[in-house]
């Protein structure tokens, strides 16, 4: 089934136009309707865009909250990793002006529009919040509220993700193109782990970082 978020019982006049012109929905047609707060529904859909609820389903959203900070790259690789991190079930993804980012970011309304797109295709149901963009002292008291942070960092010689130990608050901190420097690594606090000997592009390490942590915390 099509997942679709509703608002007071009513698809959006732009999903309604999608359903109907696109996905060649009709009234009687069964979707997924998420209710932006958590909840999904088996619904089915009637004339004008109005949804009729049939039962609850159970939340897919994980137990684990994970933030990833990610120091902001070049061009558009933030876009790629609000839609991967929205399907591998992050919570959180906070753009960080690191001391190596070579530009500033300022889309972040787009950035949580394919953060919710990425959530309906997946089924899931939130989308990944997707805070503004954070200098680097603001995003260091942000990390501080974590349970737990570690940052892959290609300086490391041992540590590794599949050692955390079992916790529901993790932080994760990516740095940009350039990497994190070794005074970020001391004012982050962050517990340094190593992704191998090969070392990876930004965007691909935030994504391998996120999914072995999800899979060790038993949520893939």
């Amino acid at each position: 089934m099509n997942a679709f978020y509703i608002e007071d019982g009513r698809l959006s006049a732009e999903d309604a136009r999608h359903a109907a012109k696109v996905l060649r929905l009709r009234p009687g047609d069964e979707i997924v309707a998420l209710d932006g707060k958590g909840g999904r529904f088996r619904a089915r859909l009637e004339e004008d865009g109005a949804v009729e609820v049939l039962e609850q389903l159970p939340s897919n959203e994980p137990r684990l909250r994970l933030t990833v900070y990610q120091g902001v790259p070049k061009a558009d690789k933030l876009e790629m990793l609000a839609q991967k991190l929205t399907e591998l079930g992050v919570s959180r993804l906070v753009p960080v002006e690191m001391e190596r980012s070579v530009r500033r970011f300022e889309k972040v309304d787009r950035l949580r529009k394919i953060a919710r797109e990425a959530a309906k295709q997946c089924r899931r149901a939130l989308p990944m919040e997707i805070a503004g963009p954070m200098a680097w002292d603001d995003a260091v008291r942000d990390m501080r509220k974590r349970a737990l942070l570690a940052a892959p960092w290609e300086e490391a010689e041992d540590g590794r993700l599949t050692e955390l130990s079992p916790c529901e608050d993790i932080g994760l901190l990516i740095g940009p193109e350039g990497g994190i420097t070794a005074r970020e690594i001391e004012e982050s606090g962050a517990k340094t782990v190593t992704l191998g000997a090969r070392i990876l592009r930004t965007e691909t390490a935030a994504i391998a970082a996120a999914a072995i942590v999800m899979a060790v915390m038993g949520e893939i």
